[in-house]
């Protein structure tokens, strides 16, 4: 006999949910170039002028969807950083704010320094669940401490034009820079920070009373 799974002890504050159907709108050409939506609002803009991918707004809705980021959830809680976990304030001192990152430190001389990340900082308590419970952190997570951060950049879907008189997805997603000629083309669905004036640090003894 087999029991049903127990309900997980957190669900983060990204996540999206079962119950948030991602909204399906047709992609034409803009007036200004690139790609626009057919019915589109000033709303589905950032103030960069990046399109953005919608998703409806009902969280805990549902099941949650842990390999599904809600992209205004994980807007928000990048712009304003928020605890991707909880969703309140990211603990932040006179290090800076705390971030758990997976462990690349063979990938550059002074990595983290200049990293681009989609994943939003986090609180205390919330880190030391996150490194028990997330799969992408647990046994290769680092915490760090930031000074800096930087909103620069939007994760999504790039699209290009074709000749059949309306623009067509490629295959892959992509970090796409604002201001450059392929932020007129993306359809964002997550926010990047870079990260400057890092600082590794012991979570452990972070956690310490």
């Amino acid at each position: 006999m087999t029991t049903a799974p127990s309900r997980p002890e957190i669900v983060p504050f990204v996540a999206a949910w079962s119950g948030e159907a991602p909204q399906r709108r047709r992609v034409i050409y803009g007036a200004r170039g690139g790609i626009a939506f057919a019915d589109e609002t000033p709303e589905d803009r950032d103030q960069h002028g990046v399109l953005w991918n919608g998703r409806a707004h009902r969280r805990g809705t549902g099941r949650p969807e842990y390999g599904d980021v809600h992209p205004g959830r994980q807007r928000v809680a990048m712009e304003h950083r928020l605890c991707q976990v909880c969703g309140s304030a990211a603990d932040h001192d006179a290090r800076g704010t705390l971030w758990l990152i997976e462990d690349h430190r063979g990938d550059w001389r002074k990595w983290p320094e200049g990293l681009l990340t989609t994943h939003p900082p986090l609180c205390l308590p919330c880190a030391g669940k996150a490194v028990r419970m997330c799969p992408h952190l647990i046994g290769g997570s680092l915490a760090v401490r930031v000074r800096e951060s930087e909103v620069c950049a939007v994760y999504g879907r790039v699209w290009s034009s074709s000749a059949f008189g309306y623009p067509v997805r490629t295959a892959n997603k992509e970090v796409v820079t604002y201001g450059t000629a392929a932020a007129r083309w993306v359809l964002a669905g997550q926010l990047v920070r870079s990260l400057h004036g890092c600082t590794v640090v012991d979570l452990e003894r972070e956690l310490a009373p």
